[in-house]
């Protein structure tokens, strides 16, 4: 039991912080810090950016905005073609009196 003990105790002389405490040296830990901090940028950038998911759902918004004053605008255009046809004293569906 003294044996096994006297072996950890050595092996943990030898390592540094980085190995004992996150298994990984000092060069490895600092690569994957970089890929953290990379990969977080770039989902950020996915998210928040320029041709982000945001920006995806505010253009299908805008998209569902113009498709409604598309409809407004057509029923507005159809009551007023009949208001017209009815002033110039002919009837709505172009036939005349």
């Amino acid at each position: 039991m003294q044996d096994e003990s006297d072996f950890y105790d050595e092996i943990e002389c030898h390592q540094s912080a980085s190995e004992r405490y996150f298994g990984l040296s000092w060069a490895k830990l600092f690569i994957a810090f970089i890929l953290v901090v990379f990969l977080g940028v770039y989902i950020g950038v996915l998210l928040f950016g320029e041709n982000s998911l945001v920006v995806l759902f505010q253009l299908e918004e805008y998209e569902d905005y113009l498709v409604n004053e598309t409809d407004r605008l057509k029923l507005e255009n159809a009551a007023l073609q009949k208001e017209y046809f009815e002033l110039k004293g002919l009837q709505p569906d172009g036939n005349f009196e």
